[in-house]
């Protein structure tokens, strides 16, 4: 059996769990509050659904990123770095809203923001060995 996608499947899988969570916060949230949709003016329902809404904003553009670099082969020095960062950016910024912790919503958002660079590099790099091997 041959895994095409390694790096860009653990990832998605260690980010389930996150979803999940962050999914159900809204959920209950909505019921407790019993507001179908928007925020009902309540700002614990606003931040669930921000911590919500700041992941799926992310997590599947990295992912994308991730799986075109290993589709084309890009060296696994480049894709497990930006899979790894992605999964512990998202996991702290997520824990860090509901506790209004500012500094930690930053360093989750940076590790995000590392893992968009280095699955964009992860997909510059195949070409530019494309490239090379031509010449």
């Amino acid at each position: 059996m041959n895994l095409n996608a390694p790096v860009t499947a653990l990832t998605a899988m260690l980010l389930v769990p996150l979803l999940m969570r962050l999914a159900i916060g809204v959920i209950r949230k909505r019921k407790e509050h019993q507001v179908a949709v928007g925020t009902g003016n309540h700002a614990d329902l606003e931040v669930a659904i921000r911590a919500h809404g700041n992941f799926i904003e992310y997590v599947p553009f990295v992912l994308v990123l991730l799986l075109c670099a290993e589709v084309n082969a890009s060296p696994l020095w480049l894709t497990v770095p930006a899979g790894l960062a992605l999964v512990a950016g998202r996991w702290i910024h997520a824990s860090a809203i509901p506790a209004g912790d500012i500094a930690k919503r930053v360093r989750g958002m940076k590790l995000t923001f590392a893992s968009v660079a280095l699955a964009t590099l992860a997909n510059i790099a195949p070409f530019i060995i494309a490239l090379a091997t031509k010449a």
